[in-house]
């Protein structure tokens, strides 16, 4: 998809994540993938990349957060 097709897009996407806390968008109207759900948040491509922006803070999957953690606080 080319950067004019990106800026030009009308559809509407939905944020949507799995249960390691990854976030991505799907269009919204279309059926969720497996394994994933819907955070809430519609609209735009470029509303739904902000609201990812500003709540997907730490890219680690859950799995590694919560051993990470566990092996801090036993050191």
């Amino acid at each position: 998809m080319t950067t004019a097709e990106h800026t030009d897009d009308d559809r509407i996407y939905r944020v949507v994540l799995n249960d390691e806390e990854q976030y991505s968008i799907w269009a919204a109207g279309r059926e969720i993938p497996a394994g994933w759900h819907a955070e809430g948040t519609e609209g735009t491509r470029e509303q739904c990349l902000a609201r990812i922006s500003e709540v997907w803070t730490d890219m680690r999957p859950l799995s590694l957060r919560t051993r990470m953690d566990a092996s801090a606080a036993s050191a």
